[in-house]
């Protein structure tokens, strides 16, 4: 199998894309390298990629329609995987255009290749953050998700009416995947556990908003690259299980199902570390909402699995990559 996944040298792209590779598969990679975030930490997870000769590293813009129709056609792929996207909730309020451009133009260049070259799925990023203002819980597929609480929110909620359309008027079998709140080895540094665990092992306040009265259905990434996996042979066909009657096209949250609590998570933090955190307390910020619980119930349904993975092992398993990397690199 040939998979083009965009966001390789990401955190979930790179998981993805390990884990592919070890599969047998063959895996073209794109990436922008922007410097959202210090570009040695993608660097590194390339070259740890580029070990096998089954990957192929091409730094491109989604936005950049020609140097990504080239990478497509050369290419061929079986299945696309397109994870690339501007990420990140509270960046969006200090760098609006940026979502527009990454998220919107760089979808619509991914469609429109996936129009073209006809792939046998089409796998696309989306996030639990598309729920936005919606109190109702747990978060299922067909519940109504109209009130986008950021930019970022608004703009994957926009990738998903313009892929269902595409779906629909191609016949481009597609699938969206809600992600909630994915953690692990190789994570961002702008996430929350990477500072966590950084400003607790360096004996610095970390920024506790909400007063931790927030509850995540937090995802280990190896869990959800499993679930995509699975994804991968569910290809959706209209009117199928949970997908569109009027396009071969569904929509898949990827989480446990089981929230845990921020305070929960700190706490889980401060035993993997064997520290406690010195807290600031801060009110909520403009964008967050106060939990997320997913229904995996459709997830279960087409894959006969869901993430599992206990907060407290998988946050160990972070502090257990992160100290590795602060010990070989100036970060």
């Amino acid at each position: 199998m040939h998979v083009l996944v965009t966001g390789s040298a990401g955190f979930v792209g790179f998981h993805l894309s390990r884990r592919l590779l070890r599969d047998g598969a063959t895996v073209t990679g794109v990436d922008g390298m922007t410097r959202y975030y210090d570009v040695s930490l993608k660097e590194k997870r390339l070259e740890l990629l580029g070990e096998t000769g089954a990957f192929a590293r091409h730094d491109v813009m989604l936005e950049d329609m020609d140097a990504l129709s080239r990478v497509y056609r050369d290419a061929k792929p079986d299945v696309v995987v397109h994870l690339a996207a501007q990420a990140g909730v509270r960046y969006s309020l200090e760098n609006p255009r940026a979502y527009v451009d990454a998220n919107l133009v760089g979808t619509f260049n991914v469609l429109e290749l996936a129009r073209e070259g006809a792939p046998r799925h089409l796998l696309m990023a989306s996030t639990s953050s598309v729920y936005g203002a919606n109190r109702e819980m747990p978060f299922r597929e067909d519940m109504r998700a109209d009130m986008p609480m950021t930019l970022y929110a608004a703009t994957k909620r926009a990738t998903e009416h313009m892929a269902h359309s595409y779906a629909h008027l191609w016949n481009l079998p597609t699938t969206m995947m809600r992600f909630f709140t994915v953690y692990g080895p190789w994570g961002r540094p702008d996430m929350a556990l990477f500072k966590f665990v950084e400003a607790i092992e360096a004996g610095r306040p970390i920024d506790v908003y909400g007063h931790g009265d927030m509850r995540r259905d937090f995802t280990y990434v190896d869990d959800l690259v499993e679930s995509m996996v699975r994804l991968i042979d569910c290809v959706p066909e209209t009117g199928g299980p949970g997908a569109s009657e009027a396009a071969p096209f569904r929509v898949v949250n990827i989480a446990g199902g089981a929230p845990t609590g921020l305070n929960d998570y700190i706490a889980a933090a401060e035993r993997a570390l064997g520290k406690k955190a010195i807290r600031n307390e801060l009110p909520m910020q403009a964008g967050d909402v106060r939990a997320t619980h997913a229904d995996n119930a459709l997830l279960l349904q087409l894959t006969g699995y869901a993430p599992s993975t206990p907060v407290d092992q998988g946050v160990a398993e972070f502090v257990r990559w992160w100290r590795g990397w602060r010990g070989s690199n100036t970060y």
